[in-house]
């Protein structure tokens, strides 16, 4: 898996050059559009909610010896969990409304790379293809808080949370990934067989949404960017090992 995770991370080095020899800068405006209003709405709504978060947990402590560390940890955590929620948020909400619009540059992506015009994919309309976005990000959405919440609640524990961060930030990475290899199952697979492939080459998603979240560090450009740079590298990455699959199946 270490090996996946690593060819996912290195396909965004030829990423930015192949959007610009295919010319398909055009296609990201409304996806970048969408990502830029969406980050300021989740992350000053997040802002907001950060010190009322913390005020609500410092409560749990009702003993007055050690109230105020308590509280000063409480702030912290909640500021945190406010952070990862609306990361978590702002991802699914842009890569589900993004999706008829990045479902066909993931399409002319694929055709440069396997030379192949006349696709026997299966055939979606706009709507369709929106849905799909809704599902499959609607869903993960539902697995990372699960997954998340509990994540969270060892920050309250001392070195254990050195490596719940860790865990946090590989689960993110992975649902991060997974979003943004639908772009290109989304042609091949039906819901239930997009998930089943995506579990069996989780090493790319990990290495893909290691770098997705990244990205989302670095202010304003992190936020416009992060679509296209994604989908992308994901789309290559994807097409290989459908390749893969292929020639193992034929073998």
């Amino acid at each position: 898996m270490i090996k996946n995770i690593i060819l996912g991370i290195k396909a965004y080095f030829g990423a930015f050059s192949l959007i610009s020899k295919l010319k398909l800068w055009k296609y990201f405006a409304i996806p970048m559009l969408i990502s830029f209003i969406t980050a300021i709405v989740v992350f000053t709504s997040a802002y907001g909610l950060s010190d009322n978060v913390g005020a609500f947990i410092s409560k749990i402590w009702i003993w007055d010896w050690g109230k105020e560390t308590f509280t000063t940890i409480s702030s912290f955590i909640g500021g945190l969990f406010i952070v990862v929620i609306g990361l978590i948020l702002f991802k699914h909400i842009i890569m589900a409304l993004s999706a008829p619009f990045m479902s066909p540059v993931s399409e002319k992506i694929e055709a440069h790379l396997t030379g192949n015009t006349q696709h026997a994919h299966r055939n979606t309309t706009f709507l369709q293809q929106l849905w799909r976005g809704i599902r499959i990000n609607g869903r993960n959405l539902l697995m990372e808080l699960v997954l998340t919440i509990p994540i969270l609640l060892l920050k309250f524990i001392p070195f254990v949370n050195i490596f719940s961060t860790i865990l946090l930030f590989l689960v993110q990475a992975y649902y991060a990934g997974f979003g943004n290899m639908d772009y290109t199952l989304e042609r091949h697979f039906k819901y239930q067989q997009s998930t089943a492939f995506v579990r069996r080459n989780r090493g790319l998603a990990i290495g893909n949404g290691i770098v997705f979240i990244l990205f989302l560090l670095i202010p304003v450009i992190g936020v416009i960017l992060v679509l296209p740079l994604s989908v992308t590298a994901a789309t290559t990455k994807t097409v290989e090992a459908l390749q893969l699959k292929t020639k193992l199946h034929n073998a």
